[in-house]
């Protein structure tokens, strides 16, 4: 269970109590480090190898893209696994040399699978998917780790099939099943995703 390896290792930290301020400034009960994990090989194993079987429900992969920077690891390992070319895309292009905004060999009409570590907002990815769009790659989904469920909309918007292995509703079950928290600081976790 993807959760619980979350939950173990505080890649996830729940705090109802006293609130994470993110990068973009909001305020949120849940924090999400997953880099933490690639420091653990069996667990790191588990996570890859259930995004591979994400990756193996498209019998038409040609390519793994992995966001810069955090997606990065996880696609290699993706990619590795399935004998599949990686690419990784940047948050910018370059300033310098050829401004590369794609690393890596990438052809038009290519079919790929972008991972991502985490998804709050949807905007590295969003981002990252557009940037494939401009070099003609077709993404056929974006999979995550871990999804706080905030882009979701937006991703329906914008025509693009997604999946997490783990989501908010069903961490904060496994937290609740492993008595790291109550049934009060679920609601103030739940709370808080509705009014975002």
């Amino acid at each position: 269970m993807i959760e619980k390896i979350l939950l173990e290792l505080q890649a996830v930290k729940l705090s109802p109590d006293s609130p994470f301020t993110w990068t973009s400034g909001i305020k949120s009960p849940i924090y999400c480090d997953n880099r933490k994990m690639i420091s653990y090989p069996e667990q790191r194993k588990a996570i890859v190898q259930r995004l591979c079987e994400k990756v193996k429900k498209h019998s038409n992969v040609e390519l793994i893209a992995g966001t810069a920077t955090a997606g990065i690891p996880w696609a290699a390992w993706v990619a590795d696994e399935l004998n599949l070319p990686m690419v990784y895309v940047r948050s910018e292009s370059k300033s310098h040399g050829l401004k590369n905004s794609i690393e890596g060999s990438c052809s038009p009409n290519q079919r790929a699978i972008l991972i991502e570590d985490l998804v709050s907002t949807g905007k590295s990815s969003i981002n990252a998917w557009e940037k494939l769009n401009e070099a003609k790659v077709e993404v056929l989904e974006i999979a995550s780790i871990f999804t706080y469920g905030l882009a979701d909309e937006t991703f329906l918007d914008k025509g693009l099939k997604t999946s997490s292995l783990a989501n908010l509703n069903s961490l904060l079950t496994c937290a609740l099943e492993m008595d790291l928290l109550n049934e009060d600081q679920v609601r103030i976790i739940r709370g808080w995703k509705e009014k975002i």
